[in-house]
């Protein structure tokens, strides 16, 4: 018997939520090991936050990554990828030169573009009605991954030093092999089209573009702030006479507390409401902020804490908006949503660095924090879009896969 549209496939959703796990943290090597980078290499801040830069540039090709996603089976390039992603960021540790790490960045983007386009739809297909729910699942293993990530890649540091860091390559093409035993024969193709012709896929965007001009808004204005913490957070703290290893541990707190934030805000918006849940962490975020920024102890680590768990909330939110927009080329969509995400992180991490050259990274801070009260106007204006149901995946046949 099939499954009804509205059955939430916690199997699947796990699974792949372990699959988002697995890639992201070695996605996450990067700012844990920066202060050690900008030692070896002599970078200043501006260099520094371009390497991010380097690192999600490939999202711009998210929309054309979509366009073939919706043409093929989704699940290679989830079982793919995070062997790719090992290999390349396993490797920073050893980079002689900028030009070389910048190289080893932008590869590790392009397996990232191309691994985030298509699970977000796997997830939204096997999440029912629950889409809130499932995306807080899948961004869950994001975020414990960058928890975890930063203590691997430190870990390693201290087992093998800067250099040794390719040491933990065999991991994640071991994590792949599993990956490719356990999903290859859960078939997950777009099954949303339409009876009737299928709309262009530029003219489905047409549509949408009132509902990412005012995402694009909100999300530039969090990001100046989520990047900054996410990038620069064991800088300020080893500025500040931290050790690496409490700067790390610290990162690792905000990155878990971010995690719990993801598996909570996604599900409760399914009760509450997107754009109330939206609204609702963009005034307590610069609060909780403000907070960390101008206390110390107990507090300090509370005020961390509800940061990140404020911070990273929006973005399951965000996700299931995007996925249940009425629209027959949802990898696509997705391509467009991770290409604006990207555009707005990136300028924002920019800035960043920019300003903590100017003003130092303690006042950018404050700044970042102020400016994020702007994305509230944002939410006011963003549209209310037309849901669309699909059907349960199935597991693919002899036949099918002949």
């Amino acid at each position: 018997m099939k499954k009804k549209p509205s059955t939430f496939q916690r199997g699947n959703v796990i699974l792949l939520s372990v699959s988002h796990l697995i890639h992201d943290i070695y996605g996450s090597f990067l700012a844990p090991i920066l202060p050690l980078l900008i030692e070896k290499l002599g970078m200043n801040y501006t260099m520094a936050g371009m390497l991010s830069l380097f690192q999600r540039f490939p999202s711009f090709i998210a929309p054309f990554v979509g366009l073939l996603a919706d043409r093929i089976q989704l699940r290679y390039l989830v079982i793919l990828c995070p062997a790719i992603t090992a290999v390349a960021m396993s490797l920073i540790g050893l980079a002689p030169s900028y030009y070389i790490l910048a190289t080893l960045l932008l590869i590790a983007g392009i397996s990232s573009a191309l691994y985030h386009v298509p699970s977000p739809v796997m997830v939204r297909k096997v999440s029912g009605e629950a889409t809130g729910q499932g995306m807080s699942f899948y961004m869950l293993g994001g975020e414990l991954a960058r928890t975890l990530g930063p203590l691997t890649i430190l870990g390693a540091v201290t087992l093998w030093e800067l250099e040794g860091t390719w040491k933990l390559i065999p991991f994640g093409l071991t994590a792949s092999a599993l990956l490719w035993w356990r999903l290859h024969h859960v078939r997950v193709r777009e099954d949303i089209i339409k009876k009737e012709a299928p709309s262009h896929p530029w003219k489905a965007l047409r549509k949408l573009v009132p509902f990412f001009a005012t995402i694009t808004g909100y999300m530039f204005f969090r990001a100046l702030l989520k990047s900054s913490m996410s990038t620069f957070l064991p800088t300020l703290l080893t500025g500040e006479g931290g050790t690496l290893w409490s700067a790390g541990l610290s990162l690792a707190i905000f990155q878990l507390a971010g995690a719990a934030g993801t598996l909570i805000t996604g599900t409760a918006s399914d009760k509450i409401g997107r754009k109330k849940a939206l609204l609702i962490m963009a005034i307590a975020t610069p609060l909780m902020m403000f907070a960390f920024l101008n206390t110390t102890g107990v507090l300090n680590i509370l005020a961390l804490i509800g940061t990140g768990l404020l911070i990273f909330g929006s973005t399951p939110v965000l996700l299931a908006m995007v996925q249940e927009t009425n629209t027959s080329h949802a990898s696509f969509i997705n391509g467009v949503y991770m290409t604006l995400n990207f555009a707005m992180s990136s300028t924002a991490v920019f800035l960043a660095g920019w300003m903590a050259d100017i003003m130092g990274l303690n006042q950018m801070f404050n700044l970042a924090t102020a400016l994020s009260l702007i994305s509230l106007i944002f939410i006011i204006f963003i549209p209310n879009t037309p849901k669309t149901k699909i059907p349960a995946p199935k597991t693919e046949t002899q036949d099918e896969k002949a």
